[in-house]
């Protein structure tokens, strides 16, 4: 079940959302990172991820995140590793609505693109809903630069 705008729009002002991230490295231990296009966190590097949408598992939510974010057919969300529960808070959200906050409480799953995203193509082959540029950052470089979200960061300051 999906919502039209307007619905989704009264979702986010009065409840917390569910969300999945997926955090993707490869053998050189650097993180896959997509430049938002879209409220919250628009205009930053960020993981890649998105909401649980209501009747749907997570082991459904999973698959479907990796192929929208990711390009990558049916993928087993046991073989990804739970690194977390966080909390994320934005001042904004997708709709631009003055005074309405988004919250989310985000399950983060850790993925080697190697061992478990085989058939994950290179930069330019992924899809550009949601990030119109990706880059694989190391984490040193990550916890650095001003344009990663904070929210991205605090996965790797633990």
């Amino acid at each position: 079940m999906w919502w039209n705008p307007q619905q989704w729009a009264e979702v986010v002002e009065r409840t917390p959302l569910v969300s999945i991230d997926l955090i993707v490295t490869n053998a050189r231990n650097e993180v896959l990172l997509g430049w938002r296009n879209n409220k919250p966190a628009q205009h930053c590097w960020f993981v890649p991820g998105g909401v649980v949408r209501k009747g749907e598992t997570l082991q459904q939510a999973f698959e479907r995140l990796v192929r929208d974010e990711l390009g990558v057919s049916t993928q087993s969300r046991s073989k990804a590793l739970l690194g977390g529960v966080y909390e994320h808070h934005y001042t904004d959200n997708f709709a631009g609505l003055p005074g309405v906050t988004t919250h989310y409480v985000v399950l983060a799953h850790r993925l080697n693109a190697e061992q478990h995203l085989p058939g994950l193509g290179g930069l330019d082959h992924l899809p550009k809903a949601q990030h119109n540029d990706y880059v694989w950052m190391p984490v040193d470089e990550l916890l650095n630069n001003p344009q990663v979200h904070t929210h991205t960061k605090a996965y790797f300051q633990e």
